[in-house]
């Protein structure tokens, strides 16, 4: 799948939309780079995880990201010879902290999570070196005094000499002599060194060391004499210091890069993660669910709406109008939205009674936007992302998917939009295979209408030679008539309601679309004896094939029904199966741990540590009363008789700490 698929279709939008639901910077980088794949077995997993996630979730929570940040450029550093700095040390630690609640999140997973838990393997818990590096490294990223004994030494030496420093400067400046020299009444400090500011016509008063003057040239900044062999002191002291703290920050350097490797590998699993977690709330965003991928090359979207439609018209009202926010979104035509206040869903299908589907109908009608939808949709599901779809909605995987869609025109090729659509159109099909998705808009369009439609049943013809799916859309009647001659392709219109002149942009299946040019010509003023005319123009043969198509309506609306009707009452049996079976789960589940709570019970010794309910403490066995099914347990300093009813496992440590 090429980049001029993505683009067409919107996917890069989606990808931001996902990047933003992320808790950090790995998982954003990671979401706005994912691509679909091409493999079912790769997409099922990844459609699978983000199921055992959403029913993880109610159960232990969100995985917990505070604390991550993206560290691997310190990774790379910390094997440099400069190593790495407290700032980017803190960084490190605050990072690998927050390892531990993932390790415990992992922990608490249900078995039924595997493909989640799989992730632990590559996640490590790194709590000890970061608090290797929290005894050395504050927050800020400064070391702390206790990083070791020599740097305490020597910042305690450095303190009594500035101290002492200090002394001696508050005796100059107690001084009437000394102050009257001044430019102001207090000391400055230049280059660590404690100076003062002596008036320029006061040059040579106070002996010592001139550092500099002032840009006025009026002020004298002077370091007196008594302290300066003590300014001296001080500086071969952080001379010093600097060298310890150095050598300090290269242990732990070193330390990060001896687990660099591991460390690596978990924060790509932890990307993985926050983008697991994310696709998650992209669902619950828009309420979209994890279809199904056939085995077949079956595709069944029941509900399906455009992403982003749902983005910009799904969302509660804002302060602009619905025809505000479709004007920003370039990639779906302005003209199909003004009207629009809510997202229609359509149902369509490909695959199993047909592969080409021909959807016909107004301009402005919605036709566009119905084979996006389909495209970015299939795009989404295989890069493991929730559609907005009705449950029971399946797709196949694609090898590749194509599009020809909106104005193509080439200046720099000198091609007409014609020629230009059908350059791109004769590449897409050079490449296409039984397991490609073909979208083409306004196929035929742009030149004559009958060598347009010969064109157009040609590439059709191609499409089913070479057995791929196919949508296009049309508004030539010579098309229409190709459902009727082959069993492999149908129609769909997109629904016009002649009584308001407006689009209702549902997709009817089985039913070709017609313009309606006539007949909104006469709800717009045109006589009857006009449009009776305008009719008597039309080709005997549209005629013909008008009349043919409108006898076979009905009993394909009936058709249609009938097999909703039969999907709903099969996804409705479903259903019922799943939740006898989750029933049927949980009653299992609770028997077992009935059974565990019994042995243990059994098995409770003096001393033993328990959990009691009614206090929501933990406590100690003191004795067992079997005979009254009581128990005597040791809470703080009192003793309670406890029925056993009332005891449960103990709390795990950290738990306990918590309460």
């Amino acid at each position: 799948m090429d980049s001029h698929t993505f683009d067409k279709l919107q996917f890069d939008h989606v990808r931001q939309q996902l990047a933003g639901h992320c808790a950090t910077a790995l998982g954003k980088k990671l979401a706005t780079t994912i691509r679909p794949s091409p493999d079912a077995s790769q997409v099922r997993k990844w459609l699978a995880q983000v199921e055992q996630i959403t029913q993880s979730v109610p159960e232990v929570g969100m995985p917990p990201m505070a604390g991550i940040r993206d560290i691997r450029g310190h990774l790379h550093a910390s094997d440099t010879p400069a190593g790495l700095s407290g700032e980017a040390l803190a960084e490190v630690a605050e990072t690998l902290a927050a390892t531990g609640p993932l390790a415990d999140w992992f922990a608490r997973l249900p078995d039924a999570a595997a493909l989640v838990k799989r992730l632990a393997e590559r996640v490590g818990n790194y709590t000890s070196i970061a608090r290797a590096i929290d005894v050395a490294v504050d927050p800020r990223g400064q070391v702390r005094d206790s990083a070791s004994e020599k740097l305490a030494a020597l910042r305690s030496t450095i303190e009594t000499a500035r101290t002492q420093v200090r002394v001696v400067i508050d005796r100059l400046l107690r001084q009437t002599r000394i102050l009257k020299l001044l430019q102001y009444p207090n000391a400055t400090i230049h280059e660590d060194r404690m100076v003062l500011p002596l008036k320029t016509e006061y040059r040579g008063r106070i002996p010592g060391i001139i550092h500099r003057s002032s840009d006025s040239g009026a002020t004298l900044f002077v370091e007196p004499a008594e302290a300066v062999e003590l300014n001296n002191y001080i500086i071969r002291l952080r001379i010093d210091e600097a060298k310890e703290v150095g050598r300090i920050l290269s242990v732990l350097s070193h330390l990060v890069h001896l687990n660099a490797p591991a460390i690596r590998r978990s924060l790509d699993a932890i990307a993985v993660l926050d983008v697991l977690a994310a696709k998650l709330r992209y669902a619950r965003q828009r309420d979209a669910i994890i279809p199904a991928i056939s085995a077949d090359k079956v595709l069944n979207l029941r509900q399906a709406r455009h992403p982003v439609l749902v983005d910009l018209l799904g969302r509660p009202p804002q302060a602009e109008g619905p025809a505000d926010a479709a004007a920003r979104m370039p990639a779906v035509p302005p003209a199909e939205l003004p009207v629009l206040r809510s997202v229609v869903p359509i149902d369509v299908r490909l695959g199993d009674d047909f592969d080409v589907l021909v959807i016909t109908g107004p301009n402005t009608g919605g036709k566009t936007v119905a084979i996006k939808t389909v495209g970015l949709i299939a795009l989404m599901a295989q890069a493991g992302i929730p559609i907005p779809a009705a449950p029971g909605s399946c797709l196949p995987v694609y090898r590749n998917i194509f599009i020809d869609v909106g104005d193509e025109q080439s200046i720099e090729q000198s091609l007409s939009t014609f020629s230009s659509h059908l350059v791109n159109i004769l590449s897409m099909l050079k490449r296409t295979g039984c397991d490609s998705l073909v979208l083409i808009d306004e196929l035929g369009a742009g030149t004559d209408p009958d060598e347009g439609a010969a064109i157009g049943r040609a590439i059709m013809d191609e499409l089913l030679a070479r057995g791929c799916a196919g949508i296009v859309t049309t508004h030539l009647s010579a098309l229409k008539g190709v459902a009727h001659t082959h069993p492999r392709v149908d129609n769909a219109a997109v629904e016009f309601d002649v009584a308001t002149l407006r689009p209702t942009y549902r997709l009817l299946l089985g039913e070709p679309g017609n313009s309606n040019a006539i007949v909104v010509a006469e709800r717009l003023g045109m006589p009857a004896n006009m449009a009776r005319a305008a009719r008597q123009h039309l080709d005997q043969q549209q005629r013909a094939l008008h009349d043919a198509i409108a006898g076979t309506v009905e009993s394909r609306r009936a058709a249609e029904q009938a097999r909703r009707e039969a999907e709903e009452a099969q996804l409705a049996a479903e259903r019922s199966r799943l939740a006898f079976e989750g029933q049927q789960r949980r009653l299992a589940e609770t028997q077992a741990a009935f059974e565990r709570w019994v042995a243990w019970v059994n098995e409770l010794r003096p001393g033993d540590p328990v959990y009691i309910k009614s206090f929501d403490r933990p406590g100690r066995i003191v004795r067992v009363q079997l005979h009254n099914q009581k128990a005597v347990v040791a809470q703080g300093p009192m003793e309670l008789e406890v029925p056993f009813a009332d005891l449960d496992f103990p709390l795990a440590p950290a738990e306990s700490a918590k309460r």
